[in-house]
Parts: C-alpha cells; sequence; structure tokens
C-alpha cells in the first residue's frame, strides 16, 4: 500500500465511512493528517494503523471516549495497565448487564408470542390482543406474573373501554 493516502482510500481501506474518519479527526481520535499542494488530507501507514484500532474497538462497543483512553494509555508503554484492566472490566460488566437484559427481552417476547396458537384469525390473536391491551393501560402477558389472577385485569378492561375514547385499535372480548 502507498504510503500517502487521500481519505477515500483510508476509508476502504479501513472500512471506515469518510464523515466518520472526518468525525474522528475533530474529536482528536484521528490525528489530522499532512496536507498536498493542492490541499487534500494525505494519510499514512499510522492513521491506517489508528483507525484499525478505533474501528476494533468500537467493534467491541468500546466508548468513544474510552478509544480515547486506550490511545492515551497506548502512548504511555511504560504505564501500570491497571486502568485499563479496570476500563475493559467496565466494559465487561456493561456487556452483561446488557444481556441479562436481552435474555429478560428473550422472556418477554416467548410470553407473548405464547399467546397465540396456529389456525387462529387475527381477530383472535393472543399476540395482538395483548399489545392492544397493553395500549389501554394493562400489564401485557410479557410482564405480568405467571400466577397473577386475571379478573383484577379482566375488570380493569372494562373500565378502560367504558371510560376510553374509541382508538383505531379495536380489541377483541377479554379471557
Amino acid at each position: 500500500m502507498a504510503t500517502a493516502m487521500r481519505i477515500g482510500e483510508l476509508g476502504r481501506a479501513t472500512g471506515v465511512d469518510i464523515e466518520t474518519i472526518r468525525y474522528y479527526e475533530k474529536i482528536g481520535l484521528l490525528p489530522a493528517p499532512a496536507r498536498s499542494d493542492n490541499g487534500y488530507r494525505s494519510y499514512a501507514q499510522p492513521h491506517l494503523e489508528r483507525l484499525a484500532f478505533i474501528r476494533h474497538c468500537r467493534a467491541l462497543d468500546i466508548s468513544l471516549a474510552d478509544v480515547k483512553r486506550l490511545l492515551d494509555f497506548a502512548a504511555q508503554p511504560g504505564a501500570d495497565c491497571g486502568d485499563i484492566d479496570r476500563l475493559i472490566d467496565a466494559q465487561l460488566a456493561r456487556a452483561r448487564a446488557r444481556l441479562k437484559s436481552m435474555r429478560a427481552l428473550e422472556r418477554q417476547l416467548a410470553a407473548l408470542r405464547a399467546r397465540c396458537h396456529p389456525g387462529q384469525v387475527t381477530g383472535e390473536c393472543g399476540i395482538l390482543h395483548e399489545l392492544i391491551a397493553a395500549a389501554h393501560g394493562e400489564a401485557c402477558a410479557c410482564h405480568r406474573d405467571a400466577g397473577a389472577d386475571p379478573a383484577p385485569t379482566a375488570r380493569r378492561r372494562g373500565q378502560v373501554l367504558a371510560a376510553s375514547p374509541p382508538y383505531p385499535l379495536t380489541r377483541r372480548p377479554g379471557p
């Protein structure tokens, strides 16, 4: 690869779009390149390597602020890496929290999916019924406790329908 690249070449080489490269320059993640006589940005191998580092960090969902911190750490090769460990530990904790949240979402969607059965028509679709009920202020199946008494929900459904103006979403009679 040539030692000097234009922004488009750098973008193609790293898979980063031009606007993102300019943004990284603007916020100081990527050092400003030299300019050629005609004013074009002229990127060198260190830009490519740094941009690849940033892209890899972003693929790990590391924030731009933390990418900046990692780049600062990289510029101090003799420093203790305890801060880097803590930064990655915090990132790992965030990833674990998201996984926990995604597992809860999966359970909620599975509970909602269990409300509809093959062969039903949309007017009898338990999924639509639950979503419409939620739009009317009721707890959806995906948020209800499995052992909850359905009677208060049925009473509430009648109260909500009686007190509410017409909604574009219609509801089938409750269970």
